[in-house]
């Protein structure tokens, strides 16, 4: 035949995929006919394969007026199925020339070429929605990315500001009322900063990166911000009494800084379900080549059913009120331990309730 061609065919347009020209009809890959011109119309209609040897002596096609349109003599249009049975379009073919193709020989082989181009079809619409798929996933991520950037930059870049100018004025004011409010200032922009970093990290584990860590085996600068962790609760919740032992002689291979983190999670966890009147306590010591983080409060026992949904994302007490957090606190703080290859165990009674970390001291 001198012109073969794969077509889509839908209700409304006829447009060429491939084509094999050899008569110059002129019709390249993304070329259109009217579909309302074209036998492979009714094939979509039909759902049958037409071929004609002659179209003169057809009793079918003699007198359409497609054949005269496009000035073919014998033709030939075979449906083409999707892999979920719906119609694509047809592979057809015209020539100027008369030719004997109504045969059982032809149409086993142009029945085999449908067959040949269906099973191509589906591989390429399987491959065109897996890159839909990674398309999509890769905007979502950027998205994420975006907002992790927004998180990390323009929120808290002006609350660390915020911060500092409260505490200079706390230290050059000589204004009570002024101070005061400094201070309440500074401890808002404190919980801000958790709950920015608490988020932040939660953003980043659900892209697949985790809890980053930057090890180092520094025993001082653990116990330094470890104290600026209770200082900073301090001032928060000026009210609440604390009392802490730490006792680092050994070094403890960590992350200071998310280890603070993890501390700050717990004992902020304990201010708010403590019992306001009772003493926290916090001990951290390195014994035995583990070290151990303990918070001890007074409140209401845990059941253990809650107890064993207190590290799920978002989770809160039933009737918690939401100003007390985004319930992401604790997930956070059991996803710092896990990373260093740790655990936060709890447990609860009708004294106390207790939140023990224990890591390797060599990480």
């Amino acid at each position: 035949m001198g012109f073969t061609a794969i077509a889509r065919v839908t209700e409304d347009r006829w447009i060429t995929c491939a084509v094999n020209d050899k008569i110059k009809f002129g019709l390249k890959p993304g070329d259109e006919l009217k579909v309302e011109t074209t036998i492979c119309n009714e094939v979509r209609q039909h759902e049958q394969a037409v071929f004609i040897d002659n179209v003169a002596t057809s009793e079918t096609y003699a007198k359409h007026p497609t054949p005269a349109m496009y000035g073919f003599s014998s033709y030939i249009s075979v449906p083409l199925y999707k892999k979920d049975g719906s119609f694509f379009g047809t592979i057809c073919a015209i020539d100027k020339k008369i030719a004997k193709i109504d045969t059982e020989e032809i149409r086993g082989m142009f029945q085999l070429y449908a067959e040949l181009i269906s099973f191509h079809l589906e591989a390429i619409e399987e491959k065109e929605n897996a890159v839909a798929e990674l398309n999509e996933e890769h905007q979502i991520a950027e998205l994420r990315e975006q907002f992790i950037a927004i998180l990390g930059h323009d929120l808290k870049n002006p609350i660390a500001t915020t911060r500092m100018s409260a505490e200079i004025l706390m230290k050059f004011s000589k204004e009570d009322i002024v101070k005061r409010n400094a201070s309440l200032i500074k401890s808002t922009s404190i919980r801000m900063e958790g709950l920015i970093d608490n988020l932040l990290d939660f953003a980043r584990g659900r892209l697949g990166e985790g809890i980053k860590l930057n090890k180092t085996a520094d025993s001082k600068k653990l116990e330094e911000v470890l104290k600026q962790v209770i200082n900073e609760l301090k001032i928060i919740s000026p009210q609440q009494k604390i009392s802490s032992k730490i006792q680092l002689e050994n070094p403890v291979n960590c992350d200071p800084d998310r280890i603070a983190q993890l501390c700050s999670n717990l004992l902020g966890n304990a201010v708010t379900h403590g019992t306001p009147d009772e003493s926290i306590e916090l001990e951290a010591v390195c014994l035995n080549g583990e070290f151990k983080l303990e918070i001890t409060n007074n409140g209401t026992k845990i059941p253990k059913e809650v107890r064993e949904k207190l590290f799920e994302p978002f989770y809160r007490l039933e009737g918690e009120e939401p100003k007390k957090g985004l319930g992401l606190g604790l997930y956070i703080a059991s996803e710092i331990a896990a990373a260093h290859n740790g655990e936060i165990k709890v447990s609860s009674s009708d004294k106390e309730t207790v939140f023990s970390f224990v890591m390797p001291a060599q990480g």
